[in-house]
């Protein structure tokens, strides 16, 4: 069943409030959402695809927390919250919303990649609902 994405700001705020925030001096958040585009398309250059209309999502929730649990014994991260939703979405839905926060600029920008990469590769079911 579809869930309502948490507010971004507040994770900020509870993010910078944890004991791990002294060590952190810079966040990354990434809000994935359903697009029209489809996947075929946009990865693989693939030119005759239909519309995406929505979405059918789920996901590991173990599995996503053993990614999560790899993400923050990286260098330099302080700080890593997860959410995905689930269901049914349609367009513009969000899908999920990842924070990592830890000291430094490329240590940080390589866990969010690390992160969202193994939750997209390994961790979530998506099964594209296309237009007629």
């Amino acid at each position: 069943m579809k869930k309502e994405m948490p507010s971004p700001d507040q994770w900020l705020r509870e993010a910078k409030a944890d004991p791990g925030a002294a060590g952190c001096g810079m966040y990354l958040m990434h809000n994935g959402t359903v697009r029209q585009t489809a996947r075929a398309k946009v990865r693989h250059g693939e030119q005759d695809t239909r519309p995406v209309r929505g979405m059918q999502f789920g996901y590991d929730r173990e599995r996503v927390d053993e990614v999560i649990a790899q993400t923050r014994a990286m260098d330099g991260v302080g700080y890593v919250r997860v959410w995905l939703n689930e269901g049914e979405l349609g367009l513009g839905d969000d899908i999920m919303l990842v924070l990592v926060g830890g000291d430094i600029r490329p240590h940080v920008i390589d866990a969010l990649q690390y992160l969202v990469g193994r939750i997209k590769n390994e961790c979530v079911s998506e099964q594209e609902i296309f237009d007629a």
